[in-house]
């Protein structure tokens, strides 16, 4: 159990606006880059394969293939570096953390795409009577 006193003093730097993504998923991070006086915005594109912590020490593992060498960043998730995070297609996983796929090269490391679930929404115009 955390100290209740920590959360308190952690709430006001955690992000408000949550990042929704699990892992497996395919993502690019938008990270803010200072050069000088000028800021811009620098993409990681990636597989999730880990996601750690709680509360500020929350961090989320990005895997990318460059070069043909294996690149993987650690990035906070709390952070106001990261500018936003578009998640390109949904991987359909069985575990928490994806560290196998640092063995395997090629088509080896790709994913099957997860299918969204189709939920009935009741709209309430259907009822009878």
């Amino acid at each position: 159990m955390r100290n209740k006193l920590l959360d308190i003093a952690e709430e006001s730097s955690l992000r408000q606006d949550p990042l929704n993504f699990a892992i497996g998923d395919s993502v690019d991070v938008h990270t803010r880059i200072l050069e000088g006086n000028k800021e811009r915005i620098q993409i990681f594109s990636g597989v999730v394969i880990a996601r750690r912590g709680h509360g500020i020490s929350e961090t989320f593992t990005v895997r990318r293939i460059v070069a043909g060498e294996g690149v993987e960043r650690v990035f906070p998730v709390h952070t106001p570096k990261i500018a936003k995070i578009d998640v390109v297609r949904h991987g359909r996983v069985r575990r928490a953390k994806l560290y196998y796929l640092r063995d395997r090269t090629g088509k080896a490391t790709r994913l099957t795409e997860r299918k969204p679930k189709s939920w009935e929404v009741d709209t309430g115009n259907n009822k009878k009577g």
